[in-house]
């Protein structure tokens, strides 16, 4: 009989508290991270999210500190059964998962599975997130709790249990894929989101405040560790704490102030996940199914692939295709092309930027991205001008030649603007390739005027009252964020 520790959105071996609790168990364990067809082939699942979580493993079998950390391709419920019938599991460890509707359907499955099995599923709280809330009462008095709780200090003694040789293994065609890793991502593991930590709260926080909107100061001035916290190689509390202890240090508090606020929206999205995944499907204030949007292949084609004729635009996307990262402005100004000038639903383009984002965070990403359509009835209709944000955040336009060489030589009054230029410019300038604007630079003002009238519909504001009764905060808990 063993246990086993299983590896989800939490690959690392610090202020781990499934394999804290398999440690002290009296059975020997394995540890499993699973590479599940269901999820490779999921419509957010991209190439870039499984490179990551691969070389994060790969450096978790690297470390003495731990045992190994057994990779198998197949879906859930069939290894859980073959283990089951070679070792009689005992008990599984795990983080809960504030996931797709398809995890959560996995995992309903694999409940009913494990208790006719008489197999114990001990979940964690992941982060600040609750499972089983109706509303927000105390919400957030329980996050500062379990930010400010002791980080757990694992230590492995115990020896591994062994396991066998067994039918899922990893294929060598998708093992050479995901050995390939693109220089231009951020690096990947527990080791590199250390640094990356270490590296803002020494210096690169100084400047959060003043390039947090920016393109290109972005890159440098915020902490990019988003994707260390998607994929769990760092924890939130580890971040808060360590950013709380700098700002001890510090009299110039306020963008580590500013930093710190973030880490605790950043769990409040996933927890409006948690508690409504069909963010990701649906129109989540349903009042907006009344209204009919635009369906164009071509104008979407262009958008995915950044040849909008809107430089800005077009170099945000481009450089998401190679980089996987850009500042939460711009991917606001993405889904705002997409929904306002495109006039396009959010659902077309929200799996496109999903596969993009190597910080891919589900519970942030569909909330997020519903927010900058317009369609939760309960927040501002945020329209962003992509000609007035790349002369106000790119002004030099240093972001946009870095991502669209074609403009490299475009003179500067024309960089936000280049359809101004005359075709002999174009000629003398080597731009003639440069598509022009697919649509006008103004959004439509009937089509905002339909949004905010939406707003006014009988079941708009039912939905929104629904919607503020489960999801905001309450005034008690923001006094003291």
């Amino acid at each position: 009989m063993i246990n086993l520790v299983w590896l989800k959105r939490d690959l690392r071996w610090h202020d781990h508290a499934p394999l804290q609790a398999a440690e002290k168990h009296e059975l020997p364990y394995l540890i499993i991270w699973l590479a599940e067809p269901m999820q490779l082939n999921a419509p957010d699942s991209s190439e870039r999210h499984w490179q990551f979580q691969y070389h994060s493993v790969c450096e978790m079998n690297q470390t003495e500190k731990l045992q190994t950390v057994h990779v198998m391709y197949g879906e859930a419920n069939e290894i859980f059964d073959w283990l089951h019938k070679q070792y009689n599991i005992h008990c599984v460890f795990s983080y809960r998962e504030s996931g797709t509707q398809r995890t959560f359907n996995r995992d309903l499955g694999l409940l009913s599975n494990f208790r006719k099995h008489n197999i114990i599923w001990k979940e964690f709280q992941r982060d600040g997130i609750l499972r089983g809330n109706i509303n927000r009462e105390g919400w957030d008095e329980q996050w500062k709790e379990m930010m400010y709780a002791p980080l757990i200090k694992n230590t492995y003694v115990k020896p591994p249990a062994v396991m066998p040789a067994h039918p899922f293994v990893l294929d060598e065609k998708t093992q050479v894929i995901w050995k390939k890793y693109s220089r231009l991502f951020q690096p990947a593991g527990c080791l590199a989101g250390q640094k990356y930590l270490q590296g803002f709260l020494e210096q690169r926080w100084i400047n959060y405040s003043r390039g947090i909107s920016k393109p290109m100061q972005s890159r440098l001035s915020c902490s990019r560790l988003s994707p260390y916290l998607a994929w769990g190689n760092l924890t939130l509390r580890e971040v808060f704490h360590a950013a709380n202890q700098k700002l001890a240090q510090t009299r110039a508090s306020s963008p580590l102030r500013q930093f710190i606020s973030r880490l605790h929206w950043h769990c409040h999205f996933i927890q409006k996940f948690e508690n409504e995944c069909r963010y990701e499907t649906e129109h989540i204030n349903r009042g907006y199914q009344l209204i009919s949007f635009n369906k164009n292949e071509e104008l979407l084609e262009a958008w995915k692939q950044g040849n909008t004729g809107f430089p800005l635009v077009d170099a945000c996307m481009r450089c998401l295709h190679q980089t996987g990262w850009i500042n939460f402005r711009m991917r606001a100004m993405l889904v705002s092309f997409l929904c306002h000038h495109l006039l396009m639903d959010w659902r077309e383009g929200v799996y496109h930027l999903a596969k993009l984002f190597l910080d891919y965070e589900p519970g942030i990403h569909y909330p997020q991205f519903q927010m900058q359509a317009g369609t939760t009835g309960t927040n501002l209709i945020r329209i962003y001008n992509p000609v007035k944000n790349s002369y106000s955040h790119d002004s030099e336009g240093a972001f946009i030649k870095q991502w669209i060489p074609s403009l490299a030589s475009i003179p500067p009054q024309f960089m936000h603007e280049p359809w101004k230029m005359t075709a002999m410019d174009k000629l003398f300038t080597g731009t003639l390739d440069y598509p022009q604007p697919i649509v006008s630079p103004e959004p439509d003002k009937n089509r905002a005027k339909i949004f905010w009238d939406i707003r006014k519909h009988p079941l708009t504001r039912s939905e929104n009252a629904r919607i503020l009764a489960m999801h905001a905060r309450k005034e008690k808990s923001r006094k003291n964020p």
